[in-house]
């Protein structure tokens, strides 16, 4: 098994083989709209632009688990996120990251990278994933970390 074996929803209901993006740099994260962290959103839009063209893709998947932060439907998420922060990354359909609803993918990525603490729970918006040219997932971001903080990492992955 490998990232590349996942699949995601499109807000519209198509689905999206990860395998589209075999070879590239993915920075994952579980996002949401009404969070004190959303302006992370910008963050990561400019990694977007900063390094898309050498290979990372940003892949964005609301999650409604956390205080109730991502209330609308995915559509209105991908929406918010092009209208407040100018997001030309992909930004899914909404999904669990935890528990018995959990998203195979993000049980799978919680596996890879646990984190750290007595369970590999995602704990809050927007922790992220940064997986290599080759499917490994090789880094786990916790939320109050800034996207910024990765720059080092992606430059050295791509």
């Amino acid at each position: 098994m490998s990232i590349y074996s996942f699949a995601a929803l499109t807000p519209s209901g198509q689905e999206v083989s990860l395998k589209d993006y075999e070879g590239k740099v993915l920075l994952i994260a579980n996002t949401a709209s009404k969070c004190g962290l959303t302006p992370q959103y910008g963050d990561l839009q400019k990694l977007n632009e900063e390094y898309g063209a050498q290979g990372l893709a940003v892949l964005g998947f609301p999650c409604n688990q956390f205080a109730g932060q991502e209330p609308g439907t995915s559509e209105e998420a991908e929406e918010f996120c092009q209208i407040n922060y100018g997001v030309t990354f992909p930004v899914f359909a909404k999904m669990d990251v935890n528990g018995p609803e959990a998203s195979p993918l993000f049980q799978y990525l919680k596996g890879q990278q646990p984190g750290t603490g007595d369970t590999s729970d995602i704990q809050w918006n927007f922790t992220k994933f940064l997986v290599d040219r080759s499917g490994n997932v090789v880094a786990r971001v916790e939320p109050k970390e800034s996207p910024e903080t990765m720059k080092e990492t992606i430059e050295s992955l791509l």
